[in-house]
């Protein structure tokens, strides 16, 4: 259900990465000074289904750990 795209400001769940997505284009300084981190994860909820978001949640965060 999630998606890993710099769509920002749609009705769709996503999550992104924004130091190399929506952040891409600023220097690494610029990028801290702004509060993007290279380890920072972007989680933006949409209107689907909360248990659909809450199942796809934690299905993804079981594969990140194996």
């Amino acid at each position: 259900m999630f998606s890993h795209v710099a769509n920002v400001g749609d009705a769709k769940s996503l999550v992104i990465h924004p130091a190399s997505t929506t952040h891409q284009q600023l220097s690494e300084e610029d990028q801290r000074a702004a509060g993007v981190t290279p380890e920072l994860i972007r989680l933006s909820i949409g209107i689907e289904g909360i248990q659909d978001i809450l199942a796809d949640l934690e299905h993804a965060l079981q594969k990140s750990q194996d």
